[in-house]
């Protein structure tokens, strides 16, 4: 859980950096030259940041491969296990030859109020 809230804020500063390098290279803009210390610093925080990124990505990777890995070889694959779970639920298809249950009545209405004012 750590890793997925340290993942999220990297790509956010990664986001923060790329805009404001953009702002400060857009086209036919010229920077000042207190800016280009600026651009160079925003342009070494976007590669850590990626770096950061990447980095989390993988101990996501790994964290999901350990525990394929770690799993009975006897368990049933994914597919199986959601055929099962969509059974148990009661939303499976009707097998050939059965019809579905026929949909319920609509509650009954009485009859309308009077509508204030007259009618035409």
């Amino acid at each position: 859980m750590h890793t997925r809230t340290a993942l999220a804020v990297t790509d956010n500063s990664v986001t923060v950096h790329q805009d404001r390098l953009h702002a400060l290279t857009r086209p036919g803009y010229v920077p000042a030259f207190y800016e280009l210390d600026w651009i160079t610093n925003s342009a070494v925080d976007l590669r850590v940041a990626q770096t950061e990124s990447r980095t989390y990505l993988q101990a996501i990777r790994r964290v999901v491969e350990a525990r394929e890995a770690a799993a009975p070889a006897d368990r049933a694959p994914p597919v199986r296990l959601a055929q099962a779970a969509v059974a148990r639920s009661g939303h499976a298809s009707h097998a050939t030859g059965q019809t579905p249950d026929p949909p319920a009545p609509s509650a009954v209405v009485g009859p309308p109020a009077p509508a204030p004012g007259p009618r035409r």
